[in-house]
């Protein structure tokens, strides 16, 4: 702004010379009054007129110099001042000089384009808000990195899945980041080649392995130009652990579909090659087809009951029930167990406790339970039952002195045919079921079950049925 006041005052300046010159070529023409022979009080007047004259001049010109600052110079340092406020960021910034048509004119225009830059500002910040919020949005792990390879765009489950600051990692490239060794390759690849690709990957965190299916893909411009690349990964550590569940329960009843069937298969084929003449040998293979024939029915009513159960097609009748009936009659079924075993059931439980629930399947429940405390318990051992209320739940507790179950394998002990030891359950004749079965019929019943256990010392199942009915 100060060459504005400069070149003003120069050209002031220089017409203020014209002037005067001007002027002194004008007053030349009386500098023969000056001559020796002209009266003194003419020289005087003279003098008079020439100051005057001059002082007349200076005023004018301050006056026209001030007019032109007043016209020209202000509004031009106003309107610079909004401009300069625009170019800061401040988009509020509004010019109000209409003195002339020009500057009415020049406001129009500033006005205008600052109401356009506050408008592209504001939809800026609502695209870049809605774009954070997509991001953060994203039930999958995202990056991006710019052309160089540095990392300019982290969301949050990154930061949460790989317990990281996303603010820590923008400007690094993608091999300071401590990803996995094949990621690094396939961003690499991805750079190299521009294509899209798809991999999965595992990755070591703090909750144990983690697998990922990761998409990479260039990331182009409007104008066709190459602006980096953007890393989406996904977590399926769960879609492959059911994956394996899958398998697992594809071989497991394949398995015990395939021995019972066997034994009967391979019984009656020698009583078609003539053990069928010896009573002994015949009612012994008859007797273990029997056997092998009951064990495939308990195997295929539990499946069906357990696919029922799974289908959300399974229902529950709630009645009243006293948990010390079923209590005492899961005892029942299964004393003769016990006392083959000489073993003892040792009961702690009042007098009554009502509760509204399903009467046979909470037999079902404690059947279960009770067989697994017997099959996985030494003879002449004590299992031990409780029952008491906890706030408004009632507390069944199961508590063998078995061989105990290692802490790794107690997060599958619910699973379909899940055995701790597979050599004593097939002994004792069970499915593999039971512990499933028991699940789905607690949550049925909206209560939950737990397990606790220590090797060599025993079990501990804890069941929590709500005593008032939810709905």
């Amino acid at each position: 702004m100060k060459n504005y006041y400069t070149k003003l005052l120069t050209a002031s300046a220089v017409i203020l010379s014209i002037l005067l010159i001007v002027l002194g070529i004008i007053l030349g023409q009386f500098f023969h009054l000056f001559g020796e022979n002209v009266d003194a009080g003419i020289q005087q007047t003279y003098w008079v007129y020439l100051l005057f004259t001059l002082v007349l001049v200076f005023i004018v010109m301050m006056f026209v110099l001030a007019k032109i600052i007043q016209q020209y110079v202000q509004p031009i340092d106003h309107f610079m001042g909004v401009a300069h406020q625009l170019a800061q960021g401040n988009y509020l910034a509004r010019a109000n000089n209409e003195d002339s048509e020009m500057n009415y004119q020049l406001t129009n225009s500033i006005n205008t384009v600052a109401q356009k830059l506050q408008g592209n500002f504001a939809l800026r910040a609502m695209e870049q808000e809605r774009l954070k919020t997509l991001v953060s949005s994203i039930g999958s792990s995202l990056l991006m990195f710019g052309r160089h390879g540095a990392v300019n765009l982290v969301n949050r489950v990154f930061e949460e899945t790989f317990h990281r600051d996303g603010e820590e990692l923008m400007g690094k490239t993608f091999k300071d980041i401590g990803l996995s060794s094949d990621i690094e390759i396939e961003i690499e690849k991805i750079f190299l080649t521009e294509e899209v690709r798809t991999f999965q990957s595992k990755v070591l965190l703090e909750e144990g392995i983690c697998h990922l299916e990761v998409y990479g893909a260039p990331v182009i411009g409007e104008n066709g130009n190459w602006l980096g690349i953007v890393i989406i990964m996904h977590d399926i550590t769960e879609l492959v652990r059911l994956e394996q569940v899958r398998k697992d329960f594809v071989a497991n009843v394949s398995h015990e579909l395939k021995t019972p069937v066997t034994s009967i298969k391979g019984f009656s084929e020698m009583l078609l090659d003539g053990a069928v003449e010896d009573p002994v040998i015949k009612r012994e293979f008859l007797e273990i087809m029997y056997k092998e024939s009951n064990r495939l029915q308990l195997l295929i009513e539990d499946l069906l009951r357990l696919s029922s159960m799974e289908r959300g097609s399974f229902e529950i009748t709630r009645k009243p029930v006293d948990l010390v009936d079923v209590v005492q009659q899961s005892i029942k079924i299964v004393q003769a167990k016990v006392q083959e075993k000489d073993m003892r059931i040792d009961l702690h439980i009042p007098q009554q406790v009502m509760i509204p629930a399903d009467h046979d399947r909470l037999v079902q429940v404690m059947v279960n339970l009770l067989n697994n405390a017997i099959a996985y318990s030494q003879e002449e051992t004590i299992v031990t039952v409780l029952v008491e209320e906890v706030e408004e739940y009632v507390e069944i507790t199961v508590r063998d002195q078995g061989i105990g179950i290692m802490p790794s394998e107690l997060p599958r002990l619910f699973e379909r045919f899940y055995r701790v030891d597979r050599a004593r359950s097939r002994e004792s004749g069970g499915t593999g079921l039971g512990l499933a079965i028991v699940k789905h019929i607690v949550e049925a019943h909206h209560g939950i079950v737990t397990v606790e256990s220590e090797v060599g010392v025993g079990t501990v199942f804890r069941i929590h049925l709500p005593i008032h009915e939810q709905l």
